[in-house]
């Protein structure tokens, strides 16, 4: 039996805006590229183009051998866990296309695999030709980005398109599983306008399909600001702990120093925050940073709400190695060239072996990666540290690393940022300490 790898991606510059997709189908044996499929499809969503890259490489590799086995590696964690049956599909846009794409192949015949977007390069560079064929007015189809691997009797066959839907996301590790009967998808949703004998299979699904419709023409006529309906987010309220001795005084506190307790004035902040909480009743579990100052923010107001505390190790404060317990001043007196170099640049550590901005980063961005998957919509505290809260924040709004410098972050404040299930984040708020006063 043949083995197919299929390899898809979409996107879109506006979201909505002008969108495409592209698709690669190769022989898992030999790497042999077989088919191509890449197509500008007007102005969509990246849940629209990368559903509809999917649904063309299936169809694709269904045309070179119906009884192939498939394998889809996508740098979409959305599409993935969706047609994996592990998330449920709640978008009604992306209902009809999960379905089509569920039903090319058997149950059992098709796997998927998330991959980092950097292994994805060759269906990314379809999607993007597409795309840029679409900005200069240039009608682009499949035909066109496989004519040199297909005879004209196979172009004119036609790599089968979709019309479909699906979603570009942060780069979550993901996990290979079978579509055996994908829950959610094989029954009860619906199909798109086009494919009629399927739509007739599905209770209500023409209905559904004529509201598709009707949503996809009034984003073609007047997209908006806004964001699609995701479903509830994960939104993380973000609390700096409260003030410490070495606070005050403004010193490098991070991972890597004495790890002081509250003061006085700090448990007090605490109170108040939780007092604040409490009145909201909003905060379904509250997660902490392993160092004593966020462990002891949390635990009271944790008691406060009646819940327990988690510890996640990635959410502590980066270590600033010889800067333990600093001032600013003192560190400039005493190591400026390392200074001025942390100040230039991401990727310096601090003297004596220190965690880089760089390195926090990507510590933080694995960390809200498998938090959000955990707690997707629900709304949890997570309690830490001021180069956490900014990176988050960094993150979410896809600011450069300098910006760290240009956020005020005081003790015991409250940051929101909500992740959605396409990889979309909102700031919702920032360093808010009204409730102190």
């Amino acid at each position: 039996m043949r083995e197919f790898i299929v390899e898809a991606d979409g996107g879109s510059r506006g979201n909505p805006g002008p969108a495409g997709y592209g698709a690669v189908v190769s022989d898992a044996a030999t790497g042999e590229t077989l088919r191509e499929a890449a197509e500008y499809i007007g102005v969509a969503t990246n849940n629209v183009a990368e559903y509809r890259g999917l649904l063309a490489g299936l169809r694709a590799a269904h045309e070179l051998d119906p009884a192939a086995t498939v394998h889809v590696r996508m740098d979409s964690k959305l599409v993935v866990e969706q047609m994996s049956g592990r998330w449920k599909i709640k978008h009604p846009d992306m209902k009809p296309l999960a379905t089509q794409a569920a039903r090319v192949f058997p149950p059992g015949q098709v796997t998927y695999e998330w991959i980092p977007r950097a292994q994805n390069k060759h269906a990314d560079r379809l999607a993007n030709e597409a795309m840029d064929a679409g900005a200069r007015g240039e009608q682009w189809s499949e035909a066109e980005s496989t004519a040199e691997l297909d005879t004209a009797a196979e172009v004119a066959a036609g790599v089968s398109e979709g019309s479909g839907a699906a979603a570009e996301n942060a780069e979550l590790p993901g996990a290979a599983a079978e579509v055996a009967g994908v829950p959610g998808v094989a029954a009860g949703v619906s199909e798109d306008s086009g494919a009629a004998a399927e739509v007739a299979e599905v209770p209500g699904a023409a209905e559904d399909a004529a509201r598709a419709d009707t949503r996809a023409a009034q984003a073609v006529a007047a997209p908006g600001w806004a964001p699609a309906d995701m479903g509830a987010p994960a939104t993380f309220v973000l609390l700096r702990h409260g003030e410490t001795p070495l606070t005050p005084q403004k010193r490098f506190s991070g991972s890597g120093g004495t790890d002081p307790s509250l003061s006085d004035t700090g448990r007090e902040q605490a109170e108040r925050a939780a007092a604040m909480l409490a009145r909201r009743g909003t905060i379904q579990a509250v997660v902490s940073s392993p160092l004593a100052r966020t462990r002891e923010t949390a635990g009271i107001v944790a008691a406060r709400l009646g819940l327990d505390v988690s510890i996640d190790d990635g959410l502590r404060e980066t270590d600033f190695g010889a800067w333990e317990g600093l001032t600013f001043a003192e560190v400039r007196e005493r190591h400026p060239e390392d200074l001025n170099a942390w100040l230039a640049s991401p990727d310096a550590e601090p003297t004596g072996g220190g965690e880089s901005f760089a390195a926090t980063a990507t510590r933080l961005a694995a960390t809200r990666d498998r938090l959000v998957a955990a707690h997707a919509g629900r709304t949890v505290l997570l309690v830490t540290h001021v180069t956490p809260i900014k990176t988050l924040v960094r993150l979410a709004l896809g600011a450069p690393p300098e910006s760290l410098f240009r956020m005020e972050l005081s003790a015991a404040s409250l940051s929101v940022v909500a992740y959605y299930a396409d990889g979309n984040a909102s700031v919702r708020l920032l360093n808010d300490t009204s409730y102190l006063r």
